[in-house]
């Protein structure tokens, strides 16, 4: 108490407000003046000189075409075509000077904001894909349907692992929830002949794995970390089991899954670029966009939320004042694992239309990175989730048009990123308080 009461009196006299300590996500201004963090100029710095290198040093001649429209699109745009070589030099100094005026705001002990920081990647990424593309046409409304499509498994385990953890437990078992889901939805689809059955089934598996996981994590105390790696090998193994012993052996009555049709949105459609790629979809990546934003209001803009945070940053104070902790982390985990399952449906309702063995191939754990680069935070989860999903479609962009850039590189890309994104070069990155650690009542 007299830690905090000096803190803030050492705020006031420095003429700013008194410091958060109950809110995560905020930032005092004493925090700001004491204290600078230059990963965000090192990473502006490093990119810069990858930039020059690449772009400069090692640029391509030829023009790069942007295709903006698909046929199907009753608006059509012209296509952008930009000299490769010239764009390389022009975004690349532009870039150093970014990465100048970020060290020059944290020298004066400023905060590099998130819009700097989306204009340098932007400009970044516009420069490699011309380079990428010199004296090919690259489509751009491709990549982009490519992206939702990639990342909407991962968002739907970001958002169940964000709950989660907001609620105090390490969802590591993402992986499982996601491969459970997908199983049981594939097969109850397939002997319903129903994909909305099925959807509700996937549901029903994300629950069933996380009733495993709040069980043993929250009444039983065990280390929550191993028992979602526990989930994800057990899972794994009795999925591929099951699929080698029972699907193969009978697909066309347990493994062959009717699909979700696309539904296109009337006139919202139709809106260029952004119509093909986010209102020409199954009704799962519909159910994706409720999700995002049911998940951010509840967090935060209703009673249920403040109980699920406060449960997460200090169970003792919620406990004090009448909450049912570990009741309260026991349910939520249950909702997180619920939305988690329905991002393996995705898999064989609305994606590759039959379960095989692993299918997930790790998504889970590139949903879990995406919780720590979007600070526990729905909506820069979702983005976080949608950068990941755009470093996998890229590769498949690349080799469909004949990039020069190595396939062995692009594989690679997507886990490249997670690192960054959990060694947290962002900035500051703090889960909540109490995550990870059982609470005993009183």
């Amino acid at each position: 108490m007299s830690e905090n009461v000096s803190t803030n009196n050492l705020a006031s006299s420095a003429g700013l407000p008194p410091t958060e300590h109950n809110h995560p996500d905020s930032d005092s201004g004493l925090a700001r003046v004491l204290v600078k963090s230059w990963k965000a100029p090192i990473a502006f710095g490093i990119f810069a000189l990858g930039a020059i290198i690449l772009f400069v040093v090692f640029g391509r001649d030829g023009d790069s075409t942007f295709r903006l429209s698909t046929d199907s699109d009753l608006i059509q745009l012209p296509e952008v075509v930009l000299p490769t070589r010239g764009t390389g030099l022009v975004i690349s100094f532009v870039l150093v000077l970014l990465a100048l005026y970020s060290v020059w705001l944290v020298s004066r002990a400023r905060k590099v904001r998130i819009w700097l920081m989306a204009v340098f990647a932007v400009l970044f990424l516009i420069a490699f894909l011309a380079w990428a593309s010199a004296g090919q046409t690259l489509p751009v409304p491709g990549l982009l349907i490519g992206t939702v499509s990639l990342s909407v498994p991962l968002i739907f385990g970001a958002l169940g692992g964000v709950i989660s953890e907001r609620v105090g437990v390490v969802n590591v078992a993402i992986e499982a929830q996601l491969l459970g889901g997908a199983f049981v939805s594939a097969v109850v689809a397939s002997v319903t002949g129903n994909p909305f059955v099925g959807l509700v089934g996937a549901i029903v598996a994300g629950v069933l794995v996380s009733f495993v996981l709040a069980a043993f994590s929250i009444k039983y105390l065990v280390d929550q970390v191993i028992v979602g790696v526990v989930l994800n090998v057990l899972v794994t193994g009795l999925t591929s089991f099951l699929y080698s012993q029972v699907l193969t052996n009978n697909a066309a009555v347990l493994n062959s899954p009717p699909r979700f049709d696309r539904w296109d949105i009337p006139l919202l459609s139709e809106i260029p670029v952004i119509g093909p790629t986010l209102f020409r979809q199954t009704v799962i990546v519909y159910l994706m966009y409720i999700a995002v934003a049911v998940v951010f209001y509840g967090l935060f803009k209703t009673r249920w939320g403040l109980r699920v945070r406060a449960v997460g940053e200090h169970p003792q104070a919620a406990d004090t004042v009448g909450i049912k902790v570990n009741r309260t982390r026991f349910w939520t985990v249950s909702l997180a694992g619920a939305i988690a399952g329905l991002g393996g449906a995705y898999f064989t309702l609305g994606s590759v239309g039959a379960f095989n063995k692993e299918m997930t191939a790790g998504m889970g754990y590139i949903a879990l990175a995406a919780v720590i680069f979007g600070r526990w935070d729905p909506i820069r989860a979702t983005l976080a989730a949608l950068l990941f999903g755009f470093a996998s479609n890229l590769q498949n962009v690349l080799g469909v048009i004949g990039s020069p850039v190595p396939s062995e590189f692009m594989l690679m890309l997507p886990y490249v990123v997670t690192i960054f994104a959990v060694a947290g070069l962002v900035g500051r990155v703090r889960g909540p308080a109490a995550s990870g650690k059982p609470y005993i009542g009183s």
